[in-house]
């Protein structure tokens, strides 16, 4: 089964609760998600992220109405994540510098050290204040993201995949090792984590289709030539199933275009692992889907055929993008090349 990229092989990534919502944080997408509930996903929605709240470390927010990003050894402190609003930068206590993971609740900031197998707890980021260390419990290990309930006082992780998908567990004390709750992660939620969308609708694919074949039935050499019809672009309107209950910001269609299409592309560039076909689509036609003519011109021997092949992408079942190329062969099986250039890791 595809899995979810983990925080820690995808920077600017992360989750975050704060006072009233919980938010998603994709800064590879330049926008964030804001919702009330992670497991049925309701009131869901997508915000363009300002320029100076991408790419950090880790994202947070505490129980009354900041939000932090870390990046380095410095923490940014918003009200809004979309308008850079309020903006405050302090430097990060060095006993809290070199964390794995980072969420508040009620009264405490958490940082865990996942390696150590130890969090530290404290009541501010700058000071240290009131700070203790103590050993990470093995029920709460191994999270893929963590982020804090800042008004409830728990804290939630997404665990690895396991026979039921994926699921977030919640606990009242870290200390107590309990968990209070085991929960589903919305299918809307996770189309829209990396990696997510292989978990959703299957993993990508890249394949050559048969578009057309051409035979010289005679004993005699021909020179034919044909009109061929082939599709070439993106279908759009398979993409966009994944934000139906999404409401977008008009700012983010402004920066984004089409957002879909934003994730499917960055789908494509993930590893197999990741349910990716790690391939670059960048110089690929993305526009919505077309019938392109093209006129071909053949030399052909008696009893000879030609096989045109087209290389489309796919996630799941369905091909979402036709690429532009051609290859001409005169054998019946695809080629084996894959004519798309491989993604920048």
């Amino acid at each position: 089964m595809s899995s979810i990229i983990p925080k820690s092989k995808a920077k600017g990534t992360d989750f975050c609760g704060s006072k009233d919502w919980y938010f998603i944080i994709r800064s590879d997408l330049g926008c964030f998600m804001q919702l009330k509930n992670l497991n049925r996903a309701s009131d869901i929605n997508i915000y363009s992220l300002h320029p100076a709240c991408k790419d950090g470390d880790h994202y947070l927010g505490d129980c009354h109405k900041y939000l932090y990003i870390i990046k380095g050894n410095s923490y940014r402190r918003v009200t809004n994540m979309e308008r850079d609003s309020d903006a405050e930068v302090h430097s990060l206590h060095p006993n809290f510098q070199g964390g794995d993971h980072y969420f508040a609740t009620t009264n405490y900031f958490y940082i865990i050290f996942q390696e150590k197998g130890t969090y530290r707890r404290t009541k501010n980021l700058n000071h240290d204040s009131e700070a203790v260390e103590y050993d990470l419990p093995p029920n709460f290990r191994n999270g893929l993201y963590y982020w804090g309930h800042s008004s409830l006082g728990y804290v939630s992780f997404l665990k690895p995949t396991s026979e039921w998908g994926y699921e977030f567990y919640t606990g009242i004390d870290l200390r107590k090792d309990e968990c209070v709750g085991v929960y589903s992660l919305h299918p809307d939620v996770l189309n829209f984590l990396p990696g997510g969308l292989a978990v959703t609708k299957g993993p990508s694919f890249g394949m050559w289709e048969n578009i057309k074949t051409i035979t010289n039935d005679s004993n005699t050499p021909v020179t034919w030539q044909k009109k061929i019809n082939k599709k070439v672009g993106y279908d759009k309107e398979k993409m966009t199933e994944i934000t139906h209950n999404w409401k977008i910001a008009t700012s983010v269609t402004a920066e984004t275009g089409d957002l879909a299409k934003l994730i499917a592309k960055v789908q494509f560039s993930f590893s197999a692992e990741y349910g990716g076909s790690h391939v670059s689509t960048e110089k690929e036609t993305w526009n919505e889907v077309t019938e392109v003519e093209e006129t071909l011109t053949f030399e052909l021997k008696p009893n000879e055929s030609v096989y045109l092949w087209q290389y489309r992408l796919g996630i799941g079942k369905e091909p979402v993008l036709f690429c532009k190329d051609l290859k001409i062969d005169d054998v019946p099986t695809p080629p084996t090349e894959v004519p798309l250039p491989p993604a920048q890791s």
